[in-house]
């Protein structure tokens, strides 16, 4: 057993697959299987199942997994308290971020920090709130930007700014010619969301028994990516900020109009970790993450 494999242990586990994890580690595929292979010979009990669907967490996999992660983080936490000492900002922060703002906020993240605190690593996980609230509760990530619906953030958590939500579908499509629709005018349209639970869909559940509208959810889909392939493939509709599809729009190849009546605002928030006091680099990262998010959500393309 050594640190290489009890790392490869949790990027597997994290990412749920192996050429994933391969990517992410910039390892050869076959590596990351024989290290796996290995930590499973040394313990004696596989630690992951093998799916369709990728790698999953065994029943012993999910026991070691707090454990594993336990030990890497002191040995982080070792190396960057030594070099905070040395007046050195380094280690890695865990930050979870939406999918509707990563394209944009992630390369002005890096560049900030890798000014800033060069040997600073970051480590991000994509996803939507309700994945990113477990992982942070978890104690997986350090922080996460993510949505809320209604009139504010959770308590505790930093609001950045507000975000419209918009029915986005095909270029061309009828439905769409219009800049803005009223909520009803959902009813029945095809629709490709994210699977409950959900921030979002628990918003729309309520407006459509509100406004007596019937919502037609053809597909469920984990993913940002998804929804707007599923879109631009003209057979649906979904529902996203124009943050998350404003090169497509740019590029004719989505159109959008804003859901009025009533409008969907999402709050975008920032959460950090309640598990441990953050690092002096998670803390830079975190206002940095502040600055940066608040100036996207103020330009007229994240409207």
């Amino acid at each position: 057993m050594n640190l290489k494999q009890l790392s490869t242990f949790l990027l597997v586990a994290d990412m749920q697959s192996l050429s994933r994890a391969a990517i992410a580690s910039d390892m050869a595929q076959s590596l990351v299987s024989r290290q796996i292979a290995m930590l499973e010979k040394e313990w004696g009990k596989r630690l992951f199942d093998r799916t369709g669907r990728g790698m999953v967490l065994s029943e012993f996999g999910r026991r070691m997994y707090p454990e594993v992660k336990r030990v890497l983080d002191q040995i982080d936490q070792l190396n960057t308290t030594a070099h905070q000492a040395a007046g050195i900002l380094t280690g890695t922060v865990h930050i979870g971020v939406l999918p509707s703002l990563a394209r944009q906020l992630l390369p002005l993240l890096l560049a900030d920090i890798s000014e800033r605190a060069p040997l600073l690593r970051m480590h991000v996980t994509e996803g939507f709130s309700g994945s990113l609230d477990e992982q942070l509760a978890s104690g997986r990530l350090d922080m996460i930007v993510v949505n809320r619906y209604g009139p504010s953030a959770a308590r505790g958590e930093d609001v950045l700014g507000k975000l419209d939500t918009f029915l986005i579908g095909k270029a061309g499509r009828p439905e769409l010619a219009a800049e803005s629709l009223d909520f009803h005018a959902l009813d029945g349209l095809p629709l490709v969301l994210p699977a409950v639970p959900n921030g979002l869909r628990a918003t729309l559940d309520v407006l459509s028994r509100r406004h007596d509208t019937k919502l037609n959810i053809v597909m469920e889909v984990e993913t940002a990516t998804a929804m707007k392939d599923v879109a631009a493939g003209g057979h649906a509709f979904t529902l996203l900020p124009m943050a998350a599809v404003a090169q497509e729009v740019a590029a004719g190849k989505l159109e959008a109009s804003l859901v009025t009546k009533p409008r969907i605002r999402r709050t975008i928030a920032l959460s950090v970790t309640r598990q441990r006091p953050l690092s002096d680099g998670a803390k830079l990262v975190a206002s940095r993450v502040r600055l940066l998010t608040s100036g996207l959500l103020e330009t007229s393309v994240c409207r």
